[in-house]
């Protein structure tokens, strides 16, 4: 396998999408460009057999794959030169664990399995996310990476902002995405008696900061967040948490660490999951 070249694939890039995904991939592949790998980005929409038996001895991370063709699917399990990032869980047919009892769907709405079988690895991003998905796909090649990849800057500045004297007030970010729940939280801020600052922007260092005044964020999915990075960084920047079970974040043994000694736990991870990564390169 050639070790100075990865192909990273998506279906959006940060350039695309501000999404927790887009952040996580971004940052990964400025990380192995670090270590000296080249990275060429392609979206999954432009993947073709041909363009897959033309580059088989590369590796591959898969990240969102929403839009790659099956065509190309049964190629990369036949070339078994890829490792599968998951961020959600694409091995449903709806894509959404919480439609099911106990996060268990049915056996017909089991999607992609052989695809996830065959990778390299795959890596998820909680112990939470581990346990639904070994709930409905046994394979034997997953990994917890058990956080999200941040930037020296991003730290630094949520250093910084973490100092900030912060106010009696509830964070709520306001989504438009339905499951985000921003709807019922405010409702059980005003029910609470909260005050409370709902906030969106598309400028992720004023989101941070309006978030770094509040002392506590408020948050209640109504689907499973693999992980969620708001909750991180709302940790990392010292607010206390209230949020419901369906958070990755808060199983994993850390999620009691705060402030720095979290930012520093971050800055580890970003490190392990960059070795993992390398540690495949070279099998």
């Amino acid at each position: 396998m050639n070790k100075n070249k990865i192909f990273y694939i998506s279906d959006f890039f940060l350039s695309d999408i501000l999404g927790g995904g887009e952040l996580n991939d971004d940052e990964l592949c400025k990380t192995l460009i670090e270590q000296n790998v080249e990275i060429v980005k392609i979206k999954t929409n432009r993947i073709t057999p041909l363009f897959l038996n033309n580059t088989k001895h590369f590796l591959f991370i898969i990240s969102n794959f929403m839009h790659l063709s099956q065509q190309s699917k049964q190629t990369f399990i036949k070339n078994r030169n890829y490792i599968i990032y998951e961020h959600d869980h694409k091995y449903l047919l709806t894509r959404n664990p919480a439609l099911y009892d106990n996060f268990l769907a049915p056996r017909s709405h089991i999607v992609n399995f052989d695809f996830y079988k065959n990778a390299k690895k795959v890596f998820c991003q909680s112990q939470f996310h581990k346990k639904i998905i070994l709930k409905n796909i046994k394979i034997e090649n997953l990994f917890n990476v058990s956080g999200n990849l941040w930037s020296k800057n991003c730290l630094e500045k949520i250093s910084i902002l973490s100092n900030n004297e912060k106010k009696n007030k509830c964070f709520i970010m306001n989504s438009q995405l339905d499951h985000k729940n921003a709807r019922q939280t405010v409702l059980y801020c005003q029910k609470k008696g909260y005050d409370y600052d709902l906030y969106s922007s598309k400028d992720y260092y004023s989101f941070l900061e309006r978030m770094s005044f509040c002392d506590r964020l408020v948050f209640f999915p109504k689907t499973p967040e693999t992980l969620s990075r708001v909750v991180v960084e709302a940790r990392m920047l010292g607010l206390k948490t209230i949020t419901n079970k369906k958070i990755g974040a808060v199983h994993e043994p850390w999620f009691k660490l705060k402030g720095l000694p979290l930012i520093k736990l971050m800055k580890d991870k970003k490190i392990q999951i960059q070795n993992q990564i390398l540690e495949t390169l070279n099998e």
